[in-house]
């Protein structure tokens, strides 16, 4: 195929609010912003994007449209050197490379709609089909809630789901009596023919590691999330 310059590239951020508070081992939050990127050339459009501050738009703009502006969309590879160098003084890790993945995503996907492939062709599948799970399980839920969405999941035939542990407010009192509400849960599913619940445990503090692995050997079916 004939070269295709980019044209250009549009940037957006959105801050969407979350249905109620949620936290993990870390932190507490209220919404999520996603930076939205737009790749067009030759009358296609490719989309990525990526989870970060909305300062991550304004380093696409001012720091990483010239270096994709312009050139050949099929040249994905020399793109995303010319992007990493031109972050090297204003910070690579971090939200820098955050909005390097997000134009980088958008790049892949223009060459792809370009040849007329799904992206999976072109950047080569290894598995014909990949299982997928609920990611969820906020510390800050209710039992009541926090039974409600995995054991909705579950409802769903989705059976892979995750858990969040390691509240340093609540403790691990609190990861043990969530755990056994959500096992009641899972056998009052079962009891109607739902699937077996099996997922992660995610724990976030360094300090409950010991803690997490404690967990995980009570909670069949469970495995260690990084």
């Amino acid at each position: 195929m004939a070269a295709a310059p980019v044209e250009r590239l549009d940037v957006h951020a959105y801050t969407i609010p979350t249905d109620e508070p949620e936290s993990d081992g870390t932190l507490e939050w209220d919404s999520t912003t996603i930076v939205v990127v737009e790749a067009h050339a030759d009358g296609q459009t490719g989309l990525g994007y990526t989870y970060c501050d909305a300062a991550a738009a304004e380093v696409i703009s001012s720091q990483l449209a010239g270096a994709v502006e312009g050139e050949d969309a099929m040249g994905v590879r020399a793109a995303w050197l010319r992007m990493t160098a031109q972050v090297r003084n204003a910070g690579q890790p971090g939200i820098g490379f955050c909005a390097v993945s997000a134009v980088d995503q958008a790049v892949w996907d223009l060459k792809a709609r370009l040849l007329g492939v799904p992206l999976v062709v072109l950047l080569g599948a290894a598995h014909d089909d990949v299982p997928i799970y609920g990611s969820g399980g906020f510390c800050s839920y209710s039992d009541e809630r926090l039974c409600e969405q995995l054991g909705g999941w579950a409802e769903a035939r989705i059976p892979r789901v995750k858990m969040k542990v390691g509240t340093p407010r609540c403790g691990a009192g609190s990861d043990r009596r969530r755990r056994r509400a959500l096992r009641r849960r899972e056998r009052r599913l079962r009891a109607k023919g739902g699937a077996r619940l099996g997922g992660a445990l995610r724990g976030h503090l360094e300090r409950d590691v010991v803690r997490g692995a404690r967990l995980l050997g009570r909670s069949r079916g469970a495995a260690p999330h990084p």
